[in-house]
Order: C-alpha cells, then structure tokens, then sequence
C-alpha cells in the first residue's frame, strides 16, 4: 500500500472517508456504464483478472520504503489500456481490500486514503488517454511517447495524493516535506519502466488476435473508438 498506518491522525481521517466515497461512487458510475454497454459477464471477467494482478503487484512485485510511503509498480496503465477504467478500478478496491484483511491487516485504517490515491489519477488518465490517442488509434498501436504520458499522469497523481495526505497528517515541517520530496523522486522513477511494459503487453496483445471480441480485455484495444 500507499500511506503508511500512523501518518494520518485517527481523528483527522475522516477525510479519507469521504474522497474514498467520492471514488467509489465514480467507479460505480463507471461499471454501471459498462454493463450497459458490454454486459455483466464482462465487467466480471475483467474485473477478476484486474483484482488478482493487483493484488500480485502488491505482494510479490518488490516493494521499498521511501521517505513517506513505498514504491511499487502498480502498472495502472497498463491495466487501463488492457480491461478498461472500470474494471481496473474494481480490481484496485478489490485487490487492495484482500491485501488488507489477510495480508496487512494494521493498514485497513489507511483503506479509504489508498482507495483515493490509486482511484483519482486512473480517472484522470482515463480523461488524457481521449486526448492523446487519437480515435482511430487502437490501443494496441499507440506508441511510446502515449505510454509515457499516461504513465507520467497515473505515477504523478499517486505522488501528489501521497503529499497531500502526508502534509494533512503531518504538517509542513522541513522534515516532512523532505519525506514527501525523497518519495516522490524515487517513485516516478517507475515511469522509466511502466511504458516499456505497456508496449511490451500490447504488443503481446497484438500477436493474440484469437483475444478481439473477447470479454476479458477491452474492445479498445483491438479497435478504434
């Protein structure tokens, strides 16, 4: 996870429960959206694949503590060129949510502040993926220069929410704030790699046609919009 138990005071936390609301409920916005367009079988379909790589990201990945958080390698990106923003902000909460309850049970406090930061920036690069890949641009063509970006977005995002839920539990002492700044440069130090492994993954997706019309990936990713 992201925000470490104890950064933010227990009487201060009731903020996350309201940005996590706010999160869930775009979620819930997005997931109705899809099965009225793709059905229930494959918002299903896409959300356990999501859940499940999320929850691998987490605990097999290698993880390491940085100034105020930890550093993973939680390919948003990734999972939203491949299932979609729905479906990956599903396995977000969900893969999170396992995490919790019988992994890391001593950061279930910190569930709705985790829930926020790996939610708002998937919105967000959900938004900039319509503007910098064009229409007639199938996922599975989009070059690097488009990874990078959304990349760019998605770990940049985590970075601020992390800052910010650190500045509210902890103040703006030169301490904190160098924390929040040691974090932040080791972290977008995953965008040297998140875009390689999109383009590494689309271009696999490429080579499996036998996939277009399948429920478990997207339409996007072998058609146009």
């Amino acid at each position: 996870m992201h925000i470490e138990p104890g950064l933010v005071d227990s009487t201060k936390i009731f903020l996350s429960y309201a940005t996590a609301t706010a999160a869930l409920g775009c979620s819930a916005k997005l997931a109705w959206d899809m099965v009225r367009t793709e059905g229930v079988t494959a918002l299903l379909a896409r959300s356990v694949m999501a859940a499940a790589l999320v929850f691998a990201f987490f605990e097999l990945l290698p993880t390491h503590p940085v100034g105020v958080s930890e550093v993973h390698l939680i390919l948003g990106s990734t999972l939203l060129l491949v299932f979609g923003a729905a479906p990956t902000a599903i396995g977000l909460v969900v893969g999170l949510a396992i995490q919790s309850l019988f992994f890391a049970p001593d950061d279930l406090p910190q569930y709705g502040m985790n829930v926020t930061t790996l939610l708002l920036p998937l919105f967000a690069i959900q938004a900039l993926a319509r503007r910098v890949i064009a229409p007639d641009t199938a996922y599975v063509d989009i070059r690097y220069a488009q990874a990078l970006k959304l990349s760019v977005a998605y770990q940049g995002g985590i970075v601020v929410w992390v800052g910010f839920w650190a500045i509210y539990g902890q103040g703006m002492g030169a301490e904190n704030l160098s924390s929040i700044g040691t974090f932040g440069a080791a972290y977008m130090t995953v965008v040297l790699l998140e875009p390689l492994v999109d383009l590494a993954v689309l271009a696999l997706a490429k080579q499996l046609q036998r996939l277009k019309g399948s429920p478990v990936v997207q339409p996007r990713l072998y058609t146009a919009a």
